[in-house]
């Protein structure tokens, strides 16, 4: 028994009808003629889209902080000398 292998493509269909899942060909058209673009580029773009709002953008790191990373931390931010910040956006004084 072959395993079986992947296509590099898939089928694509439009809707009948524009909807939450889907859009009709002649949407698509309008949208490509919109960017400038084919159709295909403008599935392309708007999956990449999806991608980055949907998926992370970073690979997942190990969990988080322990103790000892916090004391580091700390102890890093604290070289230095210690400066104030005093904001002249606001008059502090009572009206």
């Amino acid at each position: 028994m072959t395993a079986k292998t992947l296509s590099p493509q898939i089928p694509f269909r439009y809707r009948s009808v524009d909807g939450p899942t889907g859009i009709t060909r002649d949407t698509a058209k309008r949208l490509a003629g919109h960017l400038g673009v084919d159709e295909t580029q403008a599935i392309h773009l708007a999956l990449r889209e999806l991608a980055t709002r949907v998926l992370p953008q970073y690979e997942a790191d190990d969990g988080p902080l322990t103790d000892a990373q916090f004391r580091q931390i700390k102890k890093i931010a604290a070289v230095g000398k210690k400066k104030s910040v005093r904001s002249s956006l606001l008059d502090n004084t009572p009206a």
